[in-house]
This record gives structure tokens, C-alpha cells and sequence, in this order.
């Protein structure tokens, strides 16, 4: 998910550089939705991996 959202990045950066500033900001809100999914799974995950640990130990 965090290769999607640097992609849409990229592709914004490129759109912008060129003058397209409605694939811009279209790619960009898609780029910072993809990101935030990703660090909000990324924290679930890490928060069930340190629970997990703790019930083992």
C-alpha cells in the first residue's frame, strides 16, 4: 500500500510539473488517503505484534 502511495505521488509531482493541476490534486488526496490507511494498519499490526510478545513472555 505504501508503493501505491508513493506512486500517486510521483504521478502527481509529474501532473503538476506539466500543468495538470485537477490529476494533481486528484492524485495527491489519493496518494494521502493510501498513506494513512498504511500507517494506520502498520500501527495495528505492531500494536497486536507487542501484545502478542507480552502474553509469551
Amino acid at each position: 500500500m505504501l508503493k501505491w502511495a508513493i506512486i500517486f505521488f510521483i504521478i502527481s509531482l509529474i501532473a503538476g510539473f506539466f500543468g495538470f493541476t485537477g490529476i494533481a490534486g486528484a492524485s495527491r488526496g489519493i496518494a494521502k488517503v493510501l498513506f494513512f490507511i498504511f500507517v494506520v494498519i502498520f500501527l495495528v499490526f505492531l500494536v497486536m505484534t507487542l501484545m502478542a510478545g507480552s502474553i509469551i513472555l
